[in-house]
């Protein structure tokens, strides 16, 4: 099912486990944003945790909101928690 992960020596491939943190500038308040519980600033940046399999569709709903990506960096099992 979506959202749900297995946790085992062999169950999970490595690339499953691969989380990432995007550092995001320019995002603005839409219709998109607006069905979020928050607001989102103009200014400032705002950090996203991105697992690797849904990093494209993360990069292209930024996009749609008006954002740019300025960071990406791999996180480690420890920092993704």
């Amino acid at each position: 099912m979506f959202g749900q992960t297995t946790l085992g020596s062999g169950s999970v491939s490595s690339s499953a486990s691969r989380v990432f943190r995007y550092e995001v500038v320019g995002l603005r308040q839409s219709s998109e944003t607006d069905k979020n519980k928050y607001n989102i600033r103009n200014s400032g940046s705002v950090f996203l945790t991105v697992p690797y399999s849904r990093m494209n569709e993360e990069y292209q709903r930024i996009t749609r909101l008006g954002g740019k990506i300025v960071k990406i960096e791999p996180l480690t099992s420890s920092e993704a928690e």
